[in-house]
């Protein structure tokens, strides 16, 4: 017995390819985490930025824009990582938003 219906069009498939997604290189989300160090000292990390944009850039505008310490550190599994010290997961949300990186939805916020 045969279906004809099985292998039919999807109306759908094609939902996904919005101009709501992230730039070119990323398919996931951008995922901001915070860190407990030492104390009450706390690094927050910002992964998930697509290929496309200078992360020391990036990393030299947060750290003016937030009076804090920050660097890209190079992970084996992740890519490139940003780090900064102190809690900013606000903040580079808010700031990822004005300049036009991501949405609201594109990213994950991590953390406590």
């Amino acid at each position: 017995m045969s279906i004809p219906n099985l292998h039919c069009f999807d109306p759908f498939a094609d939902e996904a390819k919005g101009d709501y997604l992230l730039p070119s290189g990323t398919e996931d989300f951008i995922h901001i985490r915070i860190q407990q160090r030492n104390g009450r000292k706390t690094l927050t990390t910002v992964q998930g930025i697509a290929e496309e944009y200078d992360k020391k850039k990036l990393v030299k505008a947060f750290k003016k824009k937030f009076a804090c310490n920050g660097t890209v550190i190079e992970h084996k599994e992740y890519g490139e990582v940003i780090q900064l010290q102190g809690d900013q997961r606000r903040n580079i949300c808010q700031f990822l938003v004005e300049i036009g990186i991501a949405n609201e939805d594109q990213m994950k916020v991590h953390g406590f």
